[in-house]
Parts: structure tokens; sequence; C-alpha cells
């Protein structure tokens, strides 16, 4: 079940692989998130020192939630991956000039996970393609609706 999606990610670049993180959260942060209090926009991965980092992720503290800790919303998170997929990972994103970004916050049996993306950027021209495009399929539906309903 999806918390909350990356939608800009899409338009920004081209997903190539997807992978399946763990991330590290603290208890106020993990109330926050089932409150539905999260952000991705403008969210993106790093790597330091062999290991995947999130940054930019917005998590809105909840008023009630925690009195004595004094919360940062926006402070990098460790994700949680394989040693091997981590390795991987890092090959491609120093070689082939991918890039990772986050995709979406989802439960997978009762644990917050992050999908993570390795993705290519695309050109402007590449994104005013992909909205052509979107035009063109809702146009289409418009259309075939119409005719059915004849």
């Amino acid at each position: 079940m999806s918390i909350t999606q990356n939608k800009k990610a899409y338009h920004d670049y081209f997903i190539e692989e997807k992978y399946e993180a763990g991330i590290v959260l603290s208890g106020w942060e993990v109330k926050a998130i089932r409150a539905g209090r999260v952000q991705l926009k403008d969210t993106y991965v790093i790597v330091r020192d062999g290991e995947l980092w999130l940054l930019g992720g917005h998590i809105s503290p909840l008023l009630s939630a925690s009195t004595h800790v004094n919360p940062d919303p926006t402070r990098t998170r460790k994700l949680l991956l394989k040693a091997d997929e981590i390795s991987r990972l890092i090959g491609k994103v120093e070689q082939r000039g991918f890039t990772l970004v986050p995709l979406d916050l989802h439960y997978t049996r009762g644990k917050i996970k992050c999908e993570i993306a390795l993705a290519r950027g695309k050109a402007e021209y590449d994104k005013r393609h992909a909205e052509k495009d979107r035009e063109w399929q809702r146009e289409k539906q418009r259309v075939i609706s119409q005719i059915n309903h004849k």
C-alpha cells in the first residue's frame, strides 16, 4: 500500500531499474508517516562511504508525538539494501551517469519501505514529447468513449 509518491521523478527521469530499500526512521517519524505527513518532492539519494542516504525528504512532525525530542523534518536518512545491490548501484551511478531517485514510500508487511530507481535524466525536448504523448492518449480515450456512448 503506497503512502506517498514522487510523481515528478517520472517526469524528470527515464526509470531504468527499481529497488526496494528499507529506511532508518525514528519513532516520531513513523507516527508522522502513518498520519500521511511526508513529502518526497525534491528528494534524492546520494552515496556516501559505501552507503545510500535519502536527502531532502520532508516529514512534518506531529504536535503530540514527541515532547522530549527535537524533530528535524529534513534530516538525512539511511537506506538499507543488501551489500551486493549497493555495490552494483554505486558502480552504475559512478560509471554511466545514472542517478538514484526515490519513487515512493509504501508498506511491506507492516514495515515502511522506500522504492528507489536507477534513473537517467530527461532533456527538455524529451519532457515535451512525453507531454504530447500523454495529451494524445487522453484525446484518443475521449474520442473512443464518445463513439461508444452513441
